[in-house]
């Protein structure tokens, strides 16, 4: 499943977008994160952006770093919602909770992955953007309101990776310094560890509408 998302597409979606620094006011029909949409993930405890660039890690893999980042305004922390590999889902399909689904960084046009590498500040597992597709793009979104039926923008989630049951987590604890000063490393830790530090919301982006089923 492939979008690309053109300059007339974003006008149109414009009153979806939040604009940084402002209260949300979220119509009914983008209320929840859909598929095909493009997404930044806000880190609950710090307030950082999950983002990837073209830097590699020099440890580990070698592949495309992630880290999290404070600025609202970089379009490296814009991320397309997908079906997890070997699915597909339409454009505003609605995401239930428990739902497996893949991040795809738009800029670069690599995966949200992990993996059994060590990740190289807080000795969790490497999170990395991957250029391939194999399982380890494949993310499970956990609704830690268990009321929710539905991944919801601005509720409080946490992503499981599916292949090592790891969670995507980051702390203020760990900074990197040049050629990134300031960013915060991401990695994936045990559901135990540190569970302040696991939680995510969808905040700013580009949404589109969820879809209506009309009923014959």
């Amino acid at each position: 499943m492939r979008y690309t998302i053109s300059p007339l597409a974003c006008l149109a979606l414009a009153v979806t977008t939040v604009i940084a620094g402002s209260a949300p006011e979220i119509d009914d029909e983008y209320q929840k994160v859909t598929c095909g949409s493009s997404i930044k993930l806000t880190h609950e405890k710090t307030g950082f952006k999950l983002h990837s660039h073209q830097i590699p890690y020099g440890t580990g893999s070698g592949q495309q770093s992630i880290t999290a980042v404070p600025g609202k305004d970089d379009t490296n922390s814009l991320w397309l919602v997908m079906a997890q590999l070997g699915n597909t889902c339409e454009r505003g399909e609605t995401i239930p909770c428990g739902s497996t689904v893949r991040l795809k960084h738009i800029n670069t046009k690599k995966f949200l992955h992990s993996h059994h590498h060590h990740s190289p500040m807080s000795g969790g597992l490497e999170v990395s953007a991957y250029e391939g597709q194999d399982d380890g793009d494949n993310w499970v979104v956990e609704c830690t309101n268990k009321k929710d039926e539905f991944w919801t923008r601005e509720a409080v989630v946490k992503m499981r990776h599916l292949g090592t049951g790891m969670y995507l987590s980051s702390s203020a604890r760990h900074v990197y310094g040049n050629p990134i000063p300031g960013h915060q490393e991401v990695a994936a830790h045990r559901g135990e560890y540190q569970q302040a530090e696991q939680t995510w919301s969808a905040q700013e982006g580009v949404y589109f509408a969820e879809n209506v089923k009309e009923e014959l």
